[in-house]
């Protein structure tokens, strides 16, 4: 057990209904939509939540503080979140809780096999459902002692942080590049539109990811970004 996890279980006060009283969870999430979601499960969990959105910015969070919970996207900007994965199972010490997140439930063995110690596949909204995954991650000796309060919330992020995605994906689409910034886009906005329960958006961005070269395509995911962004939060 990691030093940190020690100070944690000493100082950490019983809670049956913050379950994850004390604990800091770092999120390595791209999409604002998804981490909006996940800062209210922790706050409603009573764990502290900092955010990376790339893989760079998460190992600069890493060399200077250990978080008790990881929570990480396997698509994210600038490689693939299995690399993370892999790399803080084997460190030590070790992050008590690595949990691996997509929107594709194929990936759960890909995210277990790199060192995972569970997975939450997106869109991950139920509170009890999430507190249910860190808890069993846990050690026995750092879970909260007696009964539990089961919440059966679910969670709704606020549309702003979904507006913000979109406008990046835009950006993305909008700006010359090549088929992987297109391919980028296309998981990104899958994932996005998951969270958000679009079908659409999520059935046209999963048509460009099977064919990113496709002008039409994408042209036309374009197009239902920039008509999601002109309805603001209405859609």
């Amino acid at each position: 057990m990691t030093d940190d996890l020690n100070d944690f279980i000493a100082l950490r006060p019983a809670s049956g209904h913050r379950p994850l009283q004390g604990l800091t969870v770092l999120v390595v999430e791209d999409s604002r939509f998804a981490c909006e979601a996940m800062r209210l499960l922790c706050l409603r969990s009573g764990a502290r939540i900092r955010r990376a959105d790339c893989l760079r910015s998460a190992r600069r969070h890493l060399a200077t503080y250990r978080p008790a919970v990881i929570v990480v996207d396997l698509g994210l900007p600038d490689g693939s979140g299995l690399d993370l994965i892999a790399d803080l199972a084997r460190a030590v010490p070790r992050v008590p809780v690595i949990l691996g997140t997509s929107g594709s439930s194929e990936l759960r063995d890909e995210a277990l096999a790199a060192g995972a110690d569970d997975f939450l596949e997106k869109p991950i909204e139920s509170l009890a459902a999430f507190q249910d995954v860190v808890l069993r991650a846990l050690p026995a000796e750092a879970r909260p002692f007696g009964l539990r309060a089961v919440h059966d919330e679910t969670i709704r992020p606020d549309p702003l942080a979904l507006q913000d995605d979109l406008k990046e994906a835009a950006g993305i689409l909008a700006a010359p590049g090549d088929a992987s910034r297109i391919a980028y886009a296309a998981q990104f906005l899958s994932g996005v539109a998951l969270s958000a329960h679009d079908d659409a958006l999520e059935d046209a961005a999963r048509a460009v990811a099977r064919n990113r070269d496709a002008a039409p395509e994408v042209t036309r995911l374009a197009g239902m970004v920039h008509d999601r962004l002109a309805a603001g939060t209405r859609f």
